[in-house]
């Protein structure tokens, strides 16, 4: 199995070899699209829970909005 510094010297090593070939834009928005389909595959493996995210964001805690959403154990930070 690959380790994180293995990806991210992959990762830098391809975003190096992309800016040469294509110029900085170009590599950036590759970075965009991998990022983009790495968040949809997550998304359709269930790793991601969009009804969570949005909460989070809102700033929900789930039981004022009528969710089944399963809150924390950990005490939240003011």
């Amino acid at each position: 199995m690959t380790s994180r510094r293995h990806f991210a010297a992959g990762l830098g090593f391809a975003f190096i070899a992309a800016w040469i070939a294509f110029g900085f834009g170009d590599a950036v928005l590759c970075l965009l699209g991998a990022a983009l389909f790495y968040a949809v595959a997550r998304l359709l493996e269930g790793d991601i829970d969009l009804a969570e995210l949005q909460g989070r964001f809102r700033g929900d805690s789930g039981a004022s909005s009528g969710s089944t959403m399963r809150q924390s154990s950990r005490p939240r930070v003011q």
